[in-house]
């Protein structure tokens, strides 16, 4: 499977026993939702490649404590640490209308409350503690902060942001 076709689920962050467990810690509100996972893929050298579990508990907040088939020594649980946890786009929970997936959202158009159009996304930058919508803006990338306040709706028929954009944001050059 393609990485594009997937979705970022977590990281694997430590091992858990000398059994081979592993804890794997989850890019989600809501980490509950992925106790009756049965697969995943992990970023290897070579692409995705897909991993069956045993037993799926979840592990203080946010993390799964996982046993993987054929995974059975502290060494080979070792080798999965660093790694990075995907799962199939088809495997995402359903948002309500008002929600999305920051996926979802590039190459929707920004509609600022009182200039109107802006531009269109063509990224979104979760990287760092603010989430970054990047935008063309007349042929500029600029950044927006993607903060609740500044949203007034999605609509996902027309791909159309609806924000308001603090003033002066659009006038600061990169």
């Amino acid at each position: 499977m393609r990485k594009e076709n997937c979705f970022f689920l977590g990281t694997v962050v430590a091992k858990y026993s000398f059994k081979g467990e592993v804890l794997i810690k989850l890019d989600t509100d809501e980490p509950q939702q992925y106790l009756s996972l049965t697969s995943f893929l992990l970023e290897q050298k070579t692409g995705l490649v897909p991993y069956f579990t045993t037993a799926v508990k979840l592990h203080k907040t946010q993390l799964l404590r996982v046993s993987i088939e054929e995974i059975n020594t502290e060494q080979q649980a070792n080798e999965l640490i660093g790694k990075s946890v995907y799962l199939p786009l088809d495997q995402l929970p359903s948002l309500n209308d008002d929600q999305f997936y920051f996926h979802e959202i590039i190459g929707f158009e920004i509609v600022d409350a009182t200039l109107g159009s802006v531009g269109t996304i063509i990224n979104v930058n979760d990287a760092n503690s603010q989430v970054l919508l990047e935008v063309d803006h007349m042929n500029k990338k600029i950044l927006i902060p993607l903060v609740d306040e500044l949203i007034h709706k999605i609509d996902k028929e027309k791909k159309q942001l609806h924000l308001s954009i603090p003033d002066g944001l659009l006038n600061l050059d990169s």
